[in-house]
């Protein structure tokens, strides 16, 4: 299997002269207990800088259908496909679909623990917590976490995930907001050093149905750091991917070097 690239800009390798058995298709799963933390903006954000190199298609299992909604604009990339006829019968074939054509998947859960949430978290190769920096959303986050690891149970395999700080102030860093990092990380949660900062841009993709590239800078503010915001949280999570999967193919390599030096004693 095909590692990461250390480019970002070679989007998981991607190539017709690949076998697709070869493909790295990961899928990251964004969810969040607590509506309002940016969930639902993390996950296109996300899903549109990846369309800009390579195809990728967002999975709208969100009940409420923004991403859907905000398609209706007509302005999405020709390489992002959305998805949204989606319920706990069908996720994991929506899933497994999707992986099959696309090199990148995105998905969007609901808040609730519903079957959808723990099946779709199943499938991820990597799942987002967003959460802003208050002691209440750090609370809802850790009902996101025990579902994370209800999933590792189910599957026996390790599920990589970690804590998203979102809306946070790029220019002022907040004591409560310290304190809740400090908090996480003590306890062993895993937390992103990229945060999404509170920007117009963000909110701007929703107001006028349009990516990141699509607004015009003379319309919203700091539309430049807005998208290095984002370009940051992508690097960042594809290194995060790439050290997960050399830990696993490196497992794999010493069990078979065992498997292998069993057989021949025997």
């Amino acid at each position: 299997m095909l590692l990461l690239p250390d480019s970002f800009l070679i989007c998981f390798g991607y190539s017709k002269d690949i076998p697709p058995e070869d493909l790295i298709m990961p899928t990251i799963a964004f969810v969040s207990p607590k509506g309002g933390v940016g969930k639902t903006t993390s996950a296109f954000l996300l899903a549109s800088i990846f369309a800009r190199l390579c195809e990728v298609t967002i999975i709208d299992a969100d009940p409420n259908h923004p991403i859907e909604t905000w398609a209706l604009g007509g302005n999405a990339p020709e390489k992002l496909k959305i998805v949204s006829d989606v319920d706990e019968e069908t996720i994991i074939d929506r899933i497994e679909d999707a992986a099959s054509k696309t090199p990148i998947v995105i998905v969007d859960l609901e808040g609730t623990a519903s079957k959808t949430v723990i099946y779709a978290i199943s499938q991820a190769d990597f799942v987002v917590i967003p959460t802003q920096g208050s002691q209440l959303d750090a609370n809802e986050a850790s009902r996101a976490i025990r579902v994370v690891l209800q999933s590792e149970k189910l599957t026996g395999k390790p599920k990589p995930y970690a804590v998203l700080l979102t809306r946070t102030s790029p220019m002022i860093r907040a004591r409560g907001l310290t304190h809740i990092q400090n908090s996480l990380i003590a306890a062993g949660i895993p937390v992103l050093e990229t945060e999404l900062n509170e920007r117009d841009a963000f909110k701007a993709v929703f107001a006028f149905r349009q990516t990141l590239d699509g607004l015009n800078p003379a319309e919203v503010s700091n539309l430049d750091k807005a998208k290095g915001n984002v370009e940051s949280l992508a690097r960042e999570i594809l290194t995060k991917l790439q050290a997960h999967l050399q830990g696993e193919q490196g497992g794999r390599d010493r069990e078979k070097t065992d498997n292998n030096s069993v057989a021949g004693a025997a």
